[in-house]
């Protein structure tokens, strides 16, 4: 499916020309990645209470795009000035979304109509440890990982007499799918010589792979470990150079994995150990 400029005002156009109570429910994503936090509510509000919902989402590579579901209308608005006029305008009970820092860049609340912001946690880390300080500030209501999410914005909101928020315990959508599929036995044992070492770090200038991501393949290879390295979307994004002399160095290694799709939880379940840097 190719999309242009116009086809993006295309699709807002056909969006904004639905009936209201056809985008009563719209969930924003930013990339292709945002599916796998999203996957379970959609599932549950789509399946389960058969509710219409509208997903729109900035990334063109979205399998969403290329799978008609009754229940879901889709929409490709990139990233660009369609993205920025379709929050302005916008007219939805509710909007959900992965994407933080809501009113303190250009991605702001509508200025005609009372939508209610949701915002769910991508990551299980505090809120902040990784965040800007406004980051959450302009949200209705948060879909938190725990009570650790509850606690810091219940404190936040009191030091800098914010108004207060709902906040949701929801949990953490990939948490509960590692779950699902190790009880449900999906993933076979597989017998092996070497201990399985997954190298799957945040991403920064100065991340684990991008200072010394190269120095500890080789120095866990050099002491017989199988390693997998995953690296952050982010990562592969802004710093493909790195990850390609990385695989061009070790891509003859047999004991040497670079995995690049994180829809893949295979290697969770192969490795003994995990090498992080938050």
């Amino acid at each position: 499916m190719k999309f242009s400029l116009g086809s993006e005002w295309n699709e807002l156009k056909k969006f904004e020309g639905l009936k209201q109570n056809e985008r009563d429910v719209v969930f924003y994503s930013e990339n292709e990645n945002s599916m796998l936090i999203f996957k379970s509510l959609i599932s549950e509000l789509t399946n389960k209470h058969n509710l219409n919902i509208c997903y729109v989402t900035s990334s063109k590579d979205e399998s969403i795009l290329k799978k008609p579901n009754n229940r879901i209308k889709s929409f490709f608005i990139g990233d660009g000035v369609v993205r920025t006029k379709f929050f302005l305008n916008l007219k939805a009970k509710i909007l959900i979304m992965t994407m933080p820092d809501l009113e303190t860049f250009h991605i702001k609340r509508s200025k005609v109509h009372n939508v209610q912001y949701v915002y769910i946690f991508h990551s299980m880390v505090s809120t902040h440890m990784i965040y800007r300080k406004n980051a959450f500030d302009s949200f209705d209501t948060m879909f938190c990982v725990g009570k650790h999410h509850i606690n810091e914005i219940h404190k936040n909101e009191k030091k800098y007499n914010l108004p207060t928020k709902k906040l949701i315990e929801f949990g953490y959508g990939k948490l509960d799918q590692l779950i699902d599929e190790a009880n449900n036995k999906k993933i076979k044992s597989v017998k092996k010589n070497n201990r399985t070492i997954l190298i799957a770090p945040s991403w920064s200038t100065d991340g684990l792979i991008e200072t010394k991501g190269d120095e500890l393949i080789q120095t866990l290879l050099d002491s017989d470990y199988d390693v997998i390295l995953r690296p952050h979307p982010m990562t592969y994004k802004k710093s493909q150079k790195i990850i390609k002399k990385i695989e061009k160095k070790f891509q003859k290694n047999i004991h040497f994995k670079l995995e690049l799709d994180i829809r893949n939880l295979n290697s969770f379940f192969l490795s003994d150990c995990m090498i992080s840097d938050w």
